[in-house]
C-alpha cells in the first residue's frame, strides 16, 4: 500500500515553528481517507449510502517534532476489525525517523445506529479482514 505524504504547512506550526500536535489528528484523517480510496472504498461511497464513520477514540504517541516544510510519510494499516469496530494504525516518519505513532477507532452508523459491517457492508468487511491479516503478516 502506498504511504500518504503530508507536507507540513506554515499555518500548522506554532510560534516556536513546531507543528501543533492537534494537526496530527487531521493528518490521520487525510491518510485514512487516502488508504480507503486505495482499497476502492472511498469515504464518499459510504456517504452516498447514508453511512457515516465517526471516530470514537484516538491515541497518539509523539516521538519527535516536525516543522515547516517537513514531508511526513504516513503508513496506514488495519490493526483490528470486527463486525462493529475498526481500529486503524498510523506510523508517521520524516526522513526515515518516526515522529508519531497513532491509532484511531471507528464504528459505522446509519440513521444514528451502529451497523454490522459484515451484514451491511460485506465487500468492505472482507477487504478490511484481508488488510488486517496482511498487516499482521508484515509486523
Amino acid at each position: 500500500m502506498k504511504p500518504y505524504i503530508h507536507k507540513v504547512q506554515y499555518y500548522e506550526t506554532d510560534k516556536m515553528g513546531i507543528t501543533n500536535n492537534t494537526n496530527y489528528v487531521r493528518f490521520m484523517e487525510e491518510a485514512r481517507n487516502d488508504y480507503l480510496a486505495q482499497i476502492n472504498f472511498p469515504y464518499s461511497k459510504f456517504e452516498d449510502n447514508g453511512i457515516i464513520s465517526p471516530v470514537v477514540k484516538i491515541s497518539c504517541e509523539y516521538r519527535k517534532t516536525t516543522t515547516y516544510p517537513d514531508l511526513i510519510k504516513i503508513r496506514v494499516r488495519i490493526l483490528k476489525v470486527n463486525r462493529f469496530k475498526l481500529i486503524v494504525g498510523y506510523v508517521m516518519t520524516v526522513k526515515g525517523q518516526i515522529v508519531c505513532r497513532a491509532k484511531s477507532s471507528h464504528c459505522f452508523m446509519t440513521n444514528g445506529r451502529i451497523i454490522n459491517m459484515e451484514k451491511q457492508l460485506p465487500d468492505f468487511y472482507r477487504q478490511l479482514k484481508a488488510e488486517e491479516k496482511r498487516g499482521q503478516q508484515n509486523n
